[in-house]
């Protein structure tokens, strides 16, 4: 009993700590959201999972929403160790993917359910069944949807003043600009809309978010 608990205990407090850790993506280093408080990692993950209730409640998915739930929920776990690394951080994927792996099973630690745990985050990195897609979509999309309501509420900044934005360094978000790109949300929306383009309920989500108001096109 008395490692049951301690195990337990552990495994909480080092999982929630994640309500104190900041996303990157809106730093004075990458997109410098003007905000007294930022998102942090945690809020990021419950955005997940209520965008996956969401689209679950209004499409048929026929999805185990069960599965889904567990993979968004603990899918940050690594960055209570290595924090949020984004794809503009000077890191290649597979050496972000084995440092997260070795940070979550520090994380999980000697948790009964850690095996399970961990298949389920290597089925959401590997993408390979229907409920790591669609897991990895509310990741990402949750994350459109967040630079949306930051654009609506006027806290991000024009793209004339990046100067210290590391994603302006990118060869892509360049030939963006050139294109005519005219607000930050014009460039996540270029990046991420190819992610969605064999999910109809995805690339539609990713289109309606661009063409309303966050802050008050819906009413309580």
């Amino acid at each position: 009993m008395e490692e049951r608990l301690k195990s337990t205990m552990r495994f909480y407090l080092l999982a929630t700590q994640l309500k104190y850790k900041i996303r990157s993506g809106w730093n004075e280093t990458h997109w410098n959201v003007s905000k007294e408080r930022l998102e942090s990692i945690a809020e990021h993950v419950y955005g997940t999972c209520i965008l996956a209730l969401s689209i679950d409640s209004e499409f048929e998915t026929h999805l185990d929403i069960g599965k889904i739930m567990k993979m968004l929920v603990l899918h940050e776990l690594g960055e209570v160790v290595i924090g949020d690394i984004t794809p503009f951080d000077n890191i290649t994927p597979e050496e972000k993917m084995k440092n997260e792996h070795l940070a979550i099973k520090e994380v999980l630690g000697d948790l009964i359910k850690k095996e399970e745990y961990f298949a389920l985050l290597l089925e959401f990195s590997e993408r390979k069944t229907r409920e790591a897609i669609f897991a990895h979509h509310c990741d990402k999309l949750e994350a459109d949807i967040q630079a949306k309501i930051y654009q609506d509420m006027g806290c991000q900044k024009t793209l004339d003043k990046q100067e210290n934005n590391v994603v302006f360094k990118n060869r892509k978000v360049q030939q963006m600009l050139k294109n005519g790109a005219k607000t930050a949300f014009d460039i996540w929306y270029e990046w991420d809309k190819s992610l969605y383009a064999d999910d109809e309920k995805f690339s539609a989500l990713l289109d309606y978010i661009k063409e309303v108001n966050t802050q008050t096109d819906f009413s309580m």
